[in-house]
This record gives C-alpha cells, structure tokens and sequence, in this order.
C-alpha cells in the first residue's frame, strides 16, 4: 500500500520550501521535487532584492508584510534603489510616483542631475531624474531557502528529491501521485507550487490551466573599469530595460529580459547579454573588462502577474479537483514576499484567520477564482 499523506506538496523551491515549513506543524506533510537539489531552477539562480515597488501596486501588501520576518532571519543588507530617466520621461516618472501613492511604500523623485551622478559615478549627461527607494535591500536567497527547508524538517515533514510527478489522479476522495522510479503515494491535498510547470501540473491533475507563462530572464556578472563603488545602489531603468547592482566586488547586469519560455532548465542566449551590456554602456562611461559569468532563470507569472493562492474551484476544473490548491504564478518577487505568502496561503489551505502578518493582506486578490472560466 502506497504511504498517505495530509497534504503533498510540488516543488521545493522557495513557494513549495516556504509553504510547506507554514504546513508542516499542522499537518503530516510531503514535498515533492523533481531535481536532485531543491531550488535549482529559478530559487538559486536569483540575484534577488526586496524592492518595495517591485511587481506592482498588487504585490506590494506582500513584500511589506514580510519584511520583518526577512530581517529576523539576517537576510536583508540595504543598500537603496534608484530608477533613473531622461528628461524626456518626466511624464512617466510621475506617473510611476502616483501609481504607488497610499501604498505604504517610501519612494521620493530626485531631479538634481549633480545628486545622481555624486551616486552613480560616470552617469552620462542624459539621465537627469530619478525614483528614490532608500529601503531597497540585497537578499541572501541561499540564507532564506535553507531556513525553510530546515523549517520544513523541523515541523516533522518530509522532503523527496528526485521524486518527479508523473501523473496525478482522484481516488477514493483522496490524490494519487505517481513518482515512476520514485514508487507512488496518495494524499489528502495537493499543493501546486512548481512553479514553470504549474500549469502542467493543474492539467495532469484534471483542472484547466490559468495560462501561467514562464519567461527566461538573463543575469550577466562583470568586472568593470572603474569598478562600481561598493556602495552603489541598484540601478533600475524607469521604462524596465536594464538593471545592475555592485555584487561581491564585481557588477551584475540584467537586460530586464522577459523572453516566453517553455518549462525548461534556462540557459542565457548571448544575444541578452549583448544587449544588456549595450544598454549599460548607454548609462554609465564604465569600461567592461571582462564577462565572467553569465545564467539565466525562469520567472512564471499569471496572466495579470499576481501570484495565484487558492483552491482549485469548479470553474477552473471539475468537481474531481477537490484539495487542489494553487500556490504558483511569483514571478519575479517570490522570493522577497515568501514569509507573507506563505503564511497566506497555509491559512487558506487549512481554513485559519489572519494575523498580524496577513491583516493587512486580501486574499481575494490573489484567489485564482478570480479568472472564472477564461481559461481552459
């Protein structure tokens, strides 16, 4: 007989590691992750921040209220944020200041040309304004996944590696998953948190897919001349073309890239890392001396890129979806909204009220109710 879990959970990267160290304490848990090591597609391919405004008005009741916990773990070192334009985009400069206004996050427009070039040494003459973000912070990703990994053992779950789903059927009121080599087990619940592959998922499971896209995104690590000072901020385009951040004594530059993507183990095109050092060179007079590496990752979103937390209902599937729950559609700010999200989605999933975490945060927003039968 096939072992019976309370709840089984897809994917150990930082959705699946965090929701199911949230789980874990009230529940007999499973985490289930098809590689040999957990995170190895998207989690620990990130050159992740906590950014306030990252992601849109949308995720930013998330990322606030996980703040705290991310700082209680050590893992925020601030280092600020600047989103820099031309004259020219004015307009839209103001219009992103308004597009966050009452949010609760702290952002102030600079428009002393002689300030960011004392910030960004080398800034050429075109890039006279900026969004000021002073709360911006480096994330250590590694510090943060572990954390729930070792979370998730603690609170007498069980993670499974090398344990790919191969089929997922409705039995008898409860899952069946079928692992190929890895045998099979049943579960109460199913938790959807893979990620690229969620809608795969959803679709073995006998549920319409939400139209979860994956898209590649390119990080590039340089060694420039002069080197970029320690203390720079990160330095994101207004119009989403370029970012860059000083890493460990070296530059790391993203093209902002959103290229669509099947589910797949991402690898850079030089065409991306091409263009994101054009781009750069478009900014700053610094000189490449050299590309010493470059990676690439996927970043899945829902089609109106808020992350997708809630059970499976009858307009997404059919009755036989019951204990279906999605935990999918991060994008890119998974990782700095991990604690929130997580607690989020465990109170869903097992029918708890809010706390002061998630007071603040509507789960309505985020229920994938809110596609009704548009999909499928």
């Amino acid at each position: 007989m096939s072992e019976l879990f309370d709840i089984a959970v897809i994917g150990a990267g930082i959705a699946g590691a965090s929701i199911a160290a949230e789980l874990a304490p009230h529940a007999k848990v499973v985490v289930l992750e098809g590689e040999a090591h957990p995170g190895y597609h998207t989690t620990g391919r990130s050159a992740a921040f906590w950014e306030e405004c990252y992601g849109g008005p949308g995720i930013v009741p998330l990322t606030l209220a996980s703040r705290a916990a991310l700082e209680s773990l050590g893992a925020l070192s601030t280092r600020g944020a600047l989103y820099i334009a031309r004259a020219e985009q004015e307009e839209a400069l103001d219009t992103f200041m308004a597009q966050f206004a009452g949010t609760g996050v702290t952002i102030e427009k600079v428009a002393d040309r002689q300030r960011l070039v004392d910030i960004i040494p080398g800034l050429r003459p075109e890039w006279t304004l900026a969004v000021s973000e002073p709360a911006c912070a480096d994330i250590d990703v590694a510090r943060v996944h572990q954390h729930y990994l070792s979370n998730v053992k603690r609170g007498g779950a069980q993670l499974r590696v090398n344990a790919q789903v191969q089929a997922i059927e409705r039995e008898g009121g409860q899952w069946r998953l079928d692992l190929g080599k890895a045998g099979e087990m049943r579960a109460g619940m199913v938790v959807n948190a893979s990620g690229a592959w969620a809608d795969g998922i959803a679709q073995m499971a006998g549920a319409r897919p939400l139209g979860i896209q994956p898209f590649r995104r390119t990080v590039a690590q340089l060694r420039v001349d002069p080197p970029a000072p320690t203390d720079l901020p990160m330095v994101l385009d207004l119009a989403g073309e370029f970012y860059f951040k000083p890493e460990s004594g070296r530059l790391w530059l993203s093209p902002h890239d959103e290229t669509p993507s099947p589910p797949c183990d991402a690898a850079p095109e030089e065409l991306d890392v091409a263009l994101a050092i054009d781009r750069m060179q478009g900014v700053v007079d610094w000189r490449i001396a050299a590309v010493e590496r470059k990676w690439a990752g996927l970043r899945s979103f829902a089609p109106d890129r808020l992350p997708v937390i809630g059970f499976a209902s009858h307009e997404e599937g059919a009755s036989d979806c019951e204990g279906l729950f999605w935990f999918a559609g991060q994008g890119g700010f998974g990782i700095q909204t991990a604690p929130a999200a997580a607690r989020l989605g465990a109170q869903v999933l097992l029918g708890h009220s809010a706390d002061e975490m998630t007071a603040s945060i509507d789960p309505a927003a985020y229920s994938p109710a809110r596609f009704g039968a548009r999909f499928g």
